[in-house]
């Protein structure tokens, strides 16, 4: 069913009509008044009327339906951004694909939902207008498309660095019937501000054969893929390569690789370190009376207020919060403004979780490894 407004002229039953965004045309067949479930066909509808056709070929959300002498567009409607992610997956482990299908579905009927799939988290993320929003969402997946979906909260992409500067030895060493395995280095292991990962090589005298060096970089590489406190990819992490030693038979660039991973375990470990969480920028607009409200709210979610301005009647304010914190914001405000007050946020930087609420984040993610090694 497609739903449109007339705003000029009359319409009837039949009438050829042609979609002036998709550039084709579309046949009208029987014209209905809708009445919540109830439908009423009608000979013909007049402007201000809101009605429905079935069957529509190429029309969507935002098409403007005209005459083909005159293709005049509307201007589209602006819809809201998107403001709670949840998290969604379906019961059964082999509906990916169907779930996929009906989602596609939904977004061509919804401008106000996106959906994204975080490769990181390897999460599917269902970003919607609130909580209500998501629970019509996985109502209409079940009824309409057969499929079952349970949602969760997003996981936040934390990350892992280091505050110290250490050396570390690797060395991986393996004795079979055949050729052995052997691979030795020493390396640096300091923080950066100058990118996610840096790699340096320092050796003198061939200690390490210098066809290794893009082995060792790699198995630095892979190995941040999981940091030691909490399994976040590690950032900000500068790896020098000064020492090691090689067997002419034994060694190979599989030996170094996995010596490089011994080395960062072990590196990161002693260097200090420290886990790190997305700052959001937020603005929140909302009517003057509610600003004590957000800002003691914000106090308490550990944000930082960096400046208010008017906009209209209301009032603006931004400030940087933890994405942490912010999870499910879209039903705190609504809960605290009435309904009055709206926010948009984007990703700004890192910075490091105090102590106590890291302590927290690592705790409930070694509890996620245990329940996912089961």
């Amino acid at each position: 069913m497609t739903m449109f407004r007339l705003y000029t002229g009359q319409m009837k039953s039949d009438t050829p009509v042609y979609n002036a965004n998709k550039e084709k045309e579309e046949k009208i067949g029987q014209i209905l008044i809708m009445t919540g479930k109830e439908q009423a066909a009608v000979p013909e509808i007049f402007a201000g009327d809101i009605a429905a056709v079935a069957k529509l070929a190429v029309t969507s959300t935002g098409d403007t339906l005209t005459v083909k002498t005159n293709p005049v567009i509307f201007d589209p409607i602006v819809f809201p951004e998107p403001t709670l992610n949840m998290a969604i997956e379906p019961k059964s482990k082999g509906d990916e694909d169907k779930l996929s299908g009906a989602l596609q579905r939904i977004l061509e009927e919804d401008p106000t939902i996106k959906v994204e799939k975080n490769t990181e988290t390897k999460q599917t993320i269902l970003k919607s207008m609130g909580d209500t929003h998501v629970d019509i969402i996985i109502d209409k997946l079940s009824r309409k498309f057969g499929v079952d979906v349970v949602s969760r909260e997003m996981r936040i992409p934390y990350r892992e660095t280091i505050r110290g500067t250490v050396e570390c030895e690797g060395k991986h060493k393996k004795q079979t019937g055949g050729h052995g395995q052997y691979g030795h280095v020493w390396i640096k292991f300091e923080p950066t501000d100058e990118g996610e990962f840096i790699f340096e090589e320092n050796v003198f005298g061939g200690s390490v054969p210098r066809n290794y060096f893009p082995a060792v970089e790699k198995g630095l590489i892979e190995a941040m893929e999981e940091g030691v406190l909490a399994g976040y990819p590690v950032t900000n992490l500068k790896a020098t390569l000064y020492d090691g030693s090689y067997h002419s038979v034994d060694s190979s660039e599989m030996a170094f690789k996995l010596a490089a991973r011994l080395a960062f375990r072990k590196g990161v470990e002693m260097a200090k370190p420290v886990l790190l969480e997305p700052i959001m920028n937020v603005e929140i607009e909302v009517p003057e009376a509610y600003m004590g409200d957000i800002i003691g709210d914000l106090n308490s979610k550990r944000g930082r207020v960096m400046g208010m301005e008017p906009a209209g009647k209301k009032q603006v304010i931004k400030a940087q919060v933890p994405q942490g914190e912010m999870a499910r914001y879209t039903i705190d405000l609504k809960s605290m403004t009435q309904g009055r007050g709206k926010f948009r946020m984007e990703f700004s930087h890192y910075e490091e979780v105090p102590a106590q609420n890291a302590e927290k984040i690592i705790e409930k993610a070694r509890q996620e490894r245990e329940e996912k090694d089961k």
